[in-house]
Parts: structure tokens; sequence; C-alpha cells
């Protein structure tokens, strides 16, 4: 008999989406409910698995927003798996503490919620006669600037021993710095397993001990891109662990850049995206595909997407409409027409468009005179503007030059869609 457990955090459950998908009425429907989708596929994978325990190290809830409503859903739940003879281990993270519901909530005897002091509670006794136990802390302010791993007991001599912890370890990219500790003092601590919390990114730190940042269930948007799972942990009589990706997430967010490189036919170009959209939705493992459409490289129809992008706009989206669950939320378009410079057309100036756009290329945008009047413009642009808002243009004078540079050239490719506009492309 092993003990077996499912551990995930940062479920956010009900958190408020800011998703551009939302612009979609049918899509944000699918979407608005994709966090509670995801506690109950946790549920139903524990009831399935029969495992012994669910492990959630920390932000259930996402703050303040969080209604009595996502109170009545998650008890129902709850109440689930303790009909089915799970216990459930709780640790509450930084959007916890801003949730009013907590207080009111009355969880059923099989749910365990670690206060803010340490506590080692025995969940099991393993056939060789060892003891389990879960050591864990909840922390009860939004920010914890400090270490919560010195909070913490030994471990249970002759025993396995499970921690559960919310932790940005030494920092990772947008999340705030909480619970500090590095993944060499949980190592040394003693304890067999450490369930961590609050990076919403998947990642087995340590195989001995095994420490294990789950990632999020579900993504809520395209920074949370990607396919999202939990982990289910069992633990063999000898004290041996393993450990199982399952994903989770009904609805995947991804970004997805198609190479029009060379594609010189509509039809070509359609049929290129179309074979993207189906490969990526065939591989995504979930009932739900909202992507990103990045287009980029040189093609001779750049002209005539940065022209007209709402009739592309519509032609992706029936494309996608063909495939079960695939949803397009954005394109970004970033091509540009190929180098015409040398060709045929340019030399015998049989191709005026093709004349001007290697003039601009050549002698304009790259000349001393017009990267100074554009300097100058904006300058006179950011002096205008309050603070906060003159930093997103760049916090320094190359972030500045370099969005210039990006401005010009998308500009120029405004201005010769134009001078397209009335050929025989249309």
């Amino acid at each position: 008999m092993a003990f077996r457990f499912v551990h995930t955090a940062d479920l956010h459950l009900d958190s408020p989406l800011r998703s551009l998908a939302l612009r979609n009425g049918e899509l944000a429907e699918h979407v608005r409910g994709a966090t509670r989708a995801a506690l109950t596929a946790i549920v139903d994978l524990c009831i399935a698995e029969a495992v012994d325990a669910l492990l959630i190290a920390g932000d259930l809830y996402d703050g303040s927003q969080t209604s009595m409503n996502t109170a009545l859903f998650l008890m129902g739940e709850m109440r689930r798996l303790e009909m089915a003879g799970v216990r459930v281990f709780v640790i509450r993270g930084n959007h916890d503490n801003q949730s009013a519901i907590r207080r009111e909530l009355t969880f059923p005897d099989n749910v365990h919620v670690f206060s803010n002091r340490a506590k080692s509670v025995k969940a099991a006794t393993l056939p060789d006669g060892r003891a389990v136990y879960i050591h864990g802390i909840g922390f009860d302010q939004p920010h914890a600037p400090d270490s919560l791993l010195p909070s913490f007991p030994g471990p249970q001599a002759d025993s396995v021993n499970i921690g559960m912890l919310h932790t940005s370890l030494a920092g990772a990219p947008g999340h705030d710095l909480y619970a500090p500790t590095s993944v060499a003092e949980l190592a040394a601590h003693g304890f067999d397993y450490w369930a961590l919390g609050h990076v919403h990114h998947r990642l087995v730190h340590s195989e001995t001990p095994l420490i294990v940042m789950p990632g999020m269930p579900q993504g809520r948007d395209i920074n949370e891109a990607g396919a999202k799972s939990v982990t289910l942990v069992t633990i063999e009589a000898g004290g041996q662990i393993h450990h199982d990706e399952r994903r989770i997430g009904s609805a995947v967010f991804e970004r997805a850049t198609v190479d029009l490189t060379g594609v010189s036919e509509w039809r070509a170009l359609l049929a290129r995206i179309g074979d993207d959209l189906a490969r990526r939705v065939a591989g995504a493992g979930a009932q739900h595909l909202i992507l990103r459409l990045h287009l980029m490289g040189a093609t001779p129809l750049a002209f005539r997407l940065k022209r007209d992008p709402a009739f592309l706009a519509d032609e992706v989206t029936g494309l996608a409409n063909a495939l079960p669950g695939c949803w397009v939320e954005k394109i970004e378009i970033d091509c540009q027409a190929p180098d015409l410079g040398t060709t045929a057309g340019a030399e015998t100036g049989l191709d005026p468009a093709a004349e001007l756009s290697a003039l601009i290329q050549g002698d304009v945008l790259g000349s001393h005179g017009f990267r100074q009047q554009a300097a100058d413009l904006m300058t006179e642009l950011l002096g205008q503007l309050p603070r906060e808002l003159r930093e997103t243009f760049g916090t320094d004078e190359a972030a500045v030059e370099a969005l210039l540079v990006e401005i010009a050239r998308d500009g120029s490719d405004e201005v010769l869609a134009h001078v397209r506009a009335g050929e025989g492309d249309l």
C-alpha cells in the first residue's frame, strides 16, 4: 500500500481574466469558467486515482474579488473529496490573505488548513510502519519578505516528511518576492518532498529530495501560456517517491509564430496558417486552444496584410472555426516586403512601388537627417507626457532609439501598403 497524493497550487479560483479573448462573447463564457473547471478536473483526478490526499500549496483564492458563490462551489468540491475519503491539506498564499470569504468558510472535516504557525500532521502509516507527516505554514500577510523555512520543525525520525511552502524561491520573473529561500536550503532541511506554490510555471527543482513547483493548473491569459498541470505523487512502502505530471487546464493559451517567408499567393498564405493551427490543435490536449498569432517573414503579401488586417482576421477566424476548440484572440503582423532593390522590376523601373521601397529602405530610414528629425519629434512628445507614461517608451536612450526604428519601419510599410492599394492583388 503506497501513499498517493495530488499536489497543486495557484488555482486563483474565479479570478478576473485579463485576456483579449474576452472580446469574443462565446469564448469569454468558456474562459471565465476555466478556473472552476480546473478544480473540478483536479477533484475528478483525485477520485479516479483513489489518492489519499490533495495538497494545495497556496493561492486557492484570488484576493478580494472572490464571492460567496465561489465559496459555495469550493465547498461542494471539498465535500466530493470527503465522500471519496480524500484528505485535503491547504496552506495560504499571498492572494489568499486578501480574500474575505476565507474567514467565513467552514470546511468539512477532511480539510486541514495550516495556520501561520508551522504544524506537523500525521497523514498515513506505510506498511513498513513508517509514518507520513505533512508539515505546513500559512502566512497571515500578503507580503512575506523573509524566509519561512526557519519556522518549520525538523523532519520526524524514521518517517516520510512532506513540506508545504508558498515561496518565490530565489525570485522568478513576473512574481513578487515571497517567503524567499533557495533550493539548497530546502534540500538541507531534511524533508523528502517539498510541495511548493507561487510561481505559475512548473519546474522540478530537485529529484533527491524531490522539490516540485507544480505551476498553476489553468492559465488565465497569454502571459500564462502553455499546457498546465498538477503533480501526482506516489510514496512506496520502501520510501521511494515517484512523480507524474497530469495535464488539467481546459483552456490553453499559446503564442503561435508562422513564418510566411517566400509565400506570394493569398491562398498559399491561408493554407500555411491553417496547417499550423491544425497542428497546434492536435497537440494541445485541451478543450480550448486560444492563440495569439504572430505572422513574420519576408513576403510580397506584407503590404496587403498591413493594409487590411480586418479582412485577414476574418479569414483566419474562418480557419479557426473549422477546427474544434480553436480560437485566435489576436493577430500580430511582423512581415516585411522582400528586398526588391536588386530585382528585375526595380532595375528596369517596371515596378514603381519596388523602387519606392528600395529608396525608403536605403536612403531615407538610414539617413542621419531622418533619424535626427525623428528623435527631435520624439523628445518633444515625451516632454509633454507625465513621467509614468514617458517610461513606457523606454527607460534609456538606446531603448527610445530602437522604438523609433521600429515605428519608422512600420510607418514605411503602411505607406507602401497604400501605394499597393490600387494593384490587382485586391
